[in-house]
C-alpha cells in the first residue's frame, strides 16, 4: 500500500501538556521517502510561479524551508524567536495559548516587492504565521502563499490567515488539538 505524508507523522499523546495530541514531524523528516514526498508536495502548487525567497518559521519551518529553497534555487530567510538573530532586526509580538512571544527577522532580509513563500510544519491557531506575515509585509514582501505540512482546522489558523488575504496550502489535516 502506498504511503502518504500523514502516514509518516507520529502522534504523541499528552505532550507538552495533558490533553494535547502532539503531531511529530521528526518521523517524517527522518524517512528519506517521506521527507522527499513532503518537499515535493509542498512545492507542487507553486510550480512555475516566480519565487524570490522562501521564509521558514522557527524552528521546523527552517528544515522544510531550507529544502524547498534549495529545490527552487532561491534564498532562504528565517523568522526566529526574539534574540536569536545577530544583526539589526524588526520584531512582532503575538499571543500563545499561555502568554505571548516575539519573532524577529533581519531588517535587510527582503527587498520590497520580493515574492516569498512562507513555510512551516504545522498550522494551529495561526499566531506564529500571522506574526511572520506582519514582519514580511513591513519589509514590503509580496507573499504568494503559506505552505504547511499539517493543518489543525479546529484551531482556526487557516481561517485567520485567509482573512489576511493569504493563500494557505497544507498536505494533511488532523482532528483535535
Amino acid at each position: 500500500m502506498k504511503k502518504d505524508v500523514k502516514d509518516y507523522i507520529r502522534t504523541i499523546v499528552d505532550f507538552p501538556h495533558e490533553g494535547i495530541m502532539f503531531r511529530d514531524v521528526t518521523t517524517l523528516f527522518s524517512d528519506p521517502r517521506g521527507f522527499r514526498m513532503a518537499i515535493d508536495q509542498l512545492l507542487h502548487p507553486y510550480a512555475g510561479q516566480p519565487i524570490d525567497k522562501v521564509v521558514g518559521l522557527e524552528a521546523r519551518g527552517f528544515i522544510l524551508g531550507g529544502a524547498i529553497a534549495h529545490q527552487l534555487s532561491v534564498g532562504f530567510v528565517p523568522v526566529r524567536k526574539k534574540g536569536k538573530l545577530p544583526g539589526t532586526t524588526i520584531s512582532q509580538d503575538y499571543k500563545l495559548e499561555y502568554g505571548e512571544a516575539i519573532v524577529e527577522i533581519h531588517d535587510d532580509a527582503l527587498k520590497p516587492g520580493e515574492r516569498v513563500l512562507v513555510v512551516d510544519d504545522l498550522l494551529a491557531t495561526g499566531g506564529t504565521a500571522e506574526a511572520g506575515i506582519k514582519l514580511l509585509e513591513r519589509l514590503g514582501a509580496d507573499i504568494i502563499g503559506c505552505a504547511f505540512v499539517i493543518d489543525l482546522p479546529e484551531l482556526g489558523g487557516r481561517k485567520k490567515l485567509e482573512a489576511l488575504g493569504m493563500d494557505v496550502y497544507s498536505l494533511c489535516e488532523f482532528d483535535g488539538v
